[in-house]
């Protein structure tokens, strides 16, 4: 094998990288919890209550196999300001739907 077709081969940082396992791995796993949750609605496998709860369970399962199997959320070199925008992104998440929800609950009643 040539140093030029050996340099082709090297990934990041100079990791010599095979096949990407990881990715099947999180495709396959894409792939049963999207699945689950598509079976799971259509079979009316459970109260909607209960539903709703076990989507969301699966929803957030499946953001943490994008963010590790596909976009290497820990295998970065440098400083981890994207742990730091990850959280943000979060809290601002959360404080939209908090707010949304605070809205249609208690803001439909009012005159102006």
């Amino acid at each position: 094998m040539s140093s030029e077709h050996h340099e082709e081969l090297r990934g990041f940082h100079g990791i010599h990288r095979g096949f990407p396992w990881s990715h099947v791995v999180g495709l396959v796993v894409s792939l049963v919890l999207t699945f689950a949750a598509l079976w799971l609605v259509q079979a009316h496998a459970m109260p909607h209550g209960l539903l709703l709860a076990v989507i969301l369970v699966l929803a957030v399962l499946q953001i943490v196999v994008q963010l590790f199997f596909f976009m290497h959320f820990l295998e970065s070199y440098g400083p981890r300001y994207h742990v730091t925008s990850l959280a943000l992104a979060f809290v601002f998440t959360v404080c939209i739907i908090a707010g949304s929800l605070w809205i249609m609950t208690f803001g439909g009643e009012q005159t102006y």
